[in-house]
């Protein structure tokens, strides 16, 4: 079993100084060897966030999740995933094909090998 990091490219809508239409670089990970339930998402200014896999998927059809991590599709061809935080709330707008495509990269990195 391999790790999988993507890089990504996201909105995140805060109250810090960041003009409407830039982008962010994101890093994608899941490492199967040290936690095959859960997904990473590190964000610029080392906030990293580690959560569920299932709700990930689960929240790029329908909103999920609580606490910590929220998850929902936004239209069509964007899903937003929103970090609560001690430093406050940040929210995070993706297209859903760069997750889409992270989650297939994840299930296929622990499928079975057959020989």
């Amino acid at each position: 079993m391999s790790v999988v990091e993507q890089y990504a490219r996201a909105h995140i809508v805060t109250d810090a100084e960041i003009p409407e239409d830039e982008t962010i670089p994101v890093v994608l990970r899941y490492d199967p060897e040290a936690d095959p339930r859960s997904v990473r998402v590190d964000l610029p200014g080392a906030h990293e966030w580690t959560f569920s896999r299932s709700l990930l998927e689960q929240g790029l059809r329908a909103p999920a999740g609580s606490g910590e991590v929220r998850v929902w599709p936004c239209g069509r061809v964007q899903a937003v995933v929103e970090f609560h935080g001690a430093q406050g709330v940040s929210v995070v707008q993706f297209e859903t094909k760069a997750l889409l495509r992270f989650l297939r990269r994840t299930y296929m990195a622990t499928a079975p090998v057959t020989h």
